[in-house]
C-alpha cells in the first residue's frame, strides 16, 4: 500500500540519493560543527510544492543556525520499505503508517528518541487514541504521530452534474453509491466507481468497505489473535464491489489501480467515486494538480451494527543508528515541520502564509492528533487563509467526528492487506468468482501467518 498518510515507491535516483546524502545511511557533523540531516519529501512534487518546502527549510536554518537539512525523495510503499530498512537507504527523518510504528519500535529498527520527545511542550496533549501507536511496551514514545485520518468518500462534482445528480448531495447509503455510479458511467462513459487493488492497497480498501457494514478483520491480541476475514460484512463488502463491475458496468476498465494511479485518473477526471484517506486533498493538489472546482469529499457510507470508517495516520521516525546530535536535529526539525503549525497560532500562521505564496492548500480536512478543542483553535487561527473549497468537503467535516474511527488491524497489517489484494482484484476480473470460497481461503492463510508471526 502506498502512504502518504502518505497514506507513498521510489525511484532508482532516490536511492542514490540517499547513498550520497547519507553515506548509506549513515550522516556525520561536518568539520563545520554543523549536523547535518536528511529529511524525507514526497516523490513527484510539484514546483509550487517544492518550493514551499525549501521556503520552509530556509526558516528552520535561520533559527538552527548549527542544523543543514537535505532532502530525499521519498514514499513508503509496504513492498520496498523493508529492503531499504535493512539497506540503510532510508533518510535520517521518514514517516511510516500508524500500522508499522510499533512493530518497527518492538524490533529496534528506529532511533529510541523518547527522552527528546518528553520534552516537546505538547507531548501530554496527544490524542490518546493516536498516540498509543508509537509507544514501546514500556510505555515510552518513541516517534511523534504527525497526522491522522479517517477514510472518506471521494467524488468528482463535475461528472456529477453530467450525469444530472446534485453534487451537494453525495450519496449517503451503499444503495446510493450504487446508483450514482451506474448514472455516472451510463452518462459520461468514465468509470463511476473504482477501488485499488495492488500493492497492499485492495486490502486496504476491502477492511475499510467491511467496517462500514460492521465488520472486522481481526479479533483478540497478541497470542490470541484471530482472521476473521470470513464473516458477512467482508461478503457484502465484495458482493457490492461485484455487482457495480458485473451487473453495473460501473467501475470501468482499470481493475490494478494503486494509490498513485487511481488518484491521477481522479484528477483527470476519469473516476467518478472512490475511498482513500480523509486529508488527501493535499496529495491530490500537490502531485496531480488536481481542479479544485472538481473535488467533492464526503463520509464513508455506514451500514449494520458495529460499522465505522477505518482510519490511520502517520508517524515521524529517526533512523536507527543516528547519532545523538543528529537525533537532536531529527527531532527538532519534526517539531518545526509537522506539529508546531498544529498547536502554536505563530507556525500556524507561518505555515499558511507560505503556503499561500506557494499556492498549496491550508485548512484540509483531517482527525486531529491533539484534541479537537486545540484542533479547532488552530482552524481558528488560520481561517483567513484558509483556500481549499471548505464547501465542497461540508458532508465530511459536518459528520466526521459523529463517525465511529475503525483502527486499522493491529497485527500483521500491511501483511494481511497484501493477502487481501488477490481476493479484490479476482472478484473484479472473474465474474463467477466464489467470494465465501475466496475469503475462506484467505482467512486460512492469514491466520497461518498470524499464528507464525513472519508476515509471509
Amino acid at each position: 500500500m502506498k502512504f502518504r498518510r502518505r497514506y507513498i515507491a521510489p525511484a532508482a535516483g532516490a536511492v542514490a540519493l540517499a547513498m550520497a546524502l547519507t553515506g548509506c545511511g549513515t550522516s556525520s557533523t561536518p568539520s563545520s560543527g554543523k549536523t547535518s540531516i536528511t529529511v524525507s519529501i514526497d516523490t513527484g512534487l510539484t514546483a509550487a510544492a517544492k518550493q514551499q518546502i525549501d521556503q520552509r527549510i530556509t526558516a528552520f536554518e535561520k533559527v538552527n543556525p548549527d542544523i543543514t537539512v537535505k532532502t530525499q525523495p521519498y514514499d513508503w510503499v509496504a513492498t520496498t520499505f523493508t529492503a531499504q530498512l535493512a539497506g540503510g537507504t532510508l533518510p535520517d527523518v521518514f514517516t511510516v503508517p500508524f500500522t508499522d510504528g510499533r512493530s518497527l519500535i518492538a524490533q529496534k529498527q528506529v532511533a529510541d528518541i523518547s527522552s527528546l520527545v518528553d520534552k516537546l511542550p505538547y507531548v501530554k496533549d496527544f490524542n490518546p487514541s493516536v498516540v498509543t501507536n508509537v509507544k514501546s511496551t514500556s510505555g515510552q514514545i518513541e516517534g511523534v504521530p504527525i497526522s491522522a485520518y479517517g477514510q472518506a468518500l471521494y467524488y468528482n462534482r463535475q461528472l456529477f452534474t453530467q450525469a444530472g445528480l446534485d453534487p451537494n448531495k453525495p450519496p449517503t447509503t451503499w444503495a446510493e453509491v450504487r446508483s450514482d455510479a451506474k448514472a455516472i458511467a451510463t452518462t459520461t462513459k468514465e468509470a463511476g466507481f473504482s477501488t485499488m487493488t495492488q500493492s497492499n492497497t485492495g486490502g486496504w480498501s476491502l477492511v475499510t468497505l467491511a467496517n462500514a457494514f460492521g465488520g472486522r478483520a481481526e479479533t483478540g491480541t497478541g497470542k490470541k489473535v484471530k482472521a476473521t476475514v470470513d464473516t458477512k460484512p467482508f461478503e457484502k463488502a465484495l458482493e457490492t464491489l461485484h455487482d457495480m463491475r458485473w451487473t453495473d458496468d460501473s467501475m470501468g476498465g482499470d481493475f490494478l489501480y494503486d494509490w498513485n494511479a487511481i488518484n491521477q485518473d481522479f484528477a483527470a477526471g476519469k473516476i467518478g467515486m472512490y475511498i482513500s484517506g480523509g486529508g488527501n486533498y493535499t496529495s491530490l493538489v500537490q502531485q496531480n494538480a488536481i481542479d479544485p472546482k472538481t473535488v467533492g469529499q464526503t463520509v464513508i457510507p455506514l451500514s449494520g451494527k458495529n460499522a465505522g470508517a477505518l482510519g490511520g495516520g502517520a508517524i515521524a521516525f529517526v533512523r536507527a543508528g543516528a547519532s545523538s546530535a543528529v537525533q537532536s536535529a531529527s527531532v527538532k526539525w519534526i517539531d518545526y515541520y509537522y506539529m508546531q503549525q498544529q498547536y502554536k497560532k505563530s507556525a500556524s500562521v507561518s505555515a499558511a502564509k507560505i503556503a499561500i505564496a506557494s499556492k498549496q492548500p491550508v485548512g484540509v480536512p483531517q482527525v486531529p492528533v491533539f484534541d479537537k478543542k486545540t484542533y479547532e483553535q488552530t482552524l481558528a487561527w488560520t481561517n483567513s487563509y484558509v483556500n481549499v473549497p471548505l464547501k465542497q468537503f461540508a458532508p465530511y467535516t459536518d459528520k466526521e467526528f459523529s463517525q465511529q474511527i475503525v483502527s486499522e488491524p493491529g497485527t500483521q497489517t500491511q501483511a494481511l492487506y497484501g493477502k487481501l489484494d488477490p481476493v479484490v482484484q479476482a472478484v473484479l476480473t472473474d465474474k463467477n468468482a466464489d467470494i465465501p470460497t475466496l475469503l475462506k481461503q484467505a482467512n486460512g492463510t492469514i491466520q497461518t501467518m498470524l499464528d507464525s508471526g513472519t508476515g509471509n
